[in-house]
């Protein structure tokens, strides 16, 4: 199994050992464009490994902050409460690149740019590319994706 995310298209695509597409989600990438580089709020390109698994069995809209709970559950009237904050919600597939000077170690490592797949606020819209470099997805679609993908799956995202 594997995950492709195509960022000009703006869906999430996941993809059996037979290579026939199993789910396709819309998602939400970067608002500045594909890049690696660390400070660019840029979608990181290239081969990837789904490095942890965080958030399994916490409630839909459960909120994140440093890859933690914070006990908090999203709702609209919450995220008006707290405008501005890059909601982090339900799950979290925290990306791990996998190409040695273009997404992996030094001044262009996906993990140490924190880059995940993540649960969204329902009013965000998809199919637009907004997200901080993050891959963004609805809260019901990244919690079915996080039950069918373990730990070291592998994520091609591309232009």
């Amino acid at each position: 199994m594997h995950i492709r995310v195509d960022i000009g298209r703006q869906c999430l695509g996941l993809f059996g050992d037979d290579g026939a597409c199993i789910r396709r989600y819309p998602v939400s990438t970067a608002l500045n464009g594909a890049g690696e580089e660390a400070g660019s709020q840029r979608t990181p390109r290239g081969r990837h490994r789904i490095r942890a698994r965080i958030g399994a069995g916490a409630p839909a809209g459960a909120v994140f902050r440093g890859r933690r709970p914070t006990g908090e559950c999203w709702t609209p009237a919450f995220a008006a409460a707290h405008p501005g904050r890059d909601w982090i919600l339900s799950r979290i597939l925290w990306l791990c690149g996998e190409e040695v000077g273009h997404n992996r170690l030094g001044n262009v490592d996906s993990m140490r740019r924190y880059i995940y797949i993540h649960g969204t606020g329902d009013d965000q819209p998809m199919g637009v590319p907004l997200s901080h470099g993050c891959v963004r997805m609805r809260s019901r679609d990244i919690i079915e994706l996080f039950e069918l993908v373990p730990a070291g799956t592998r994520v091609d995202i591309h232009e």
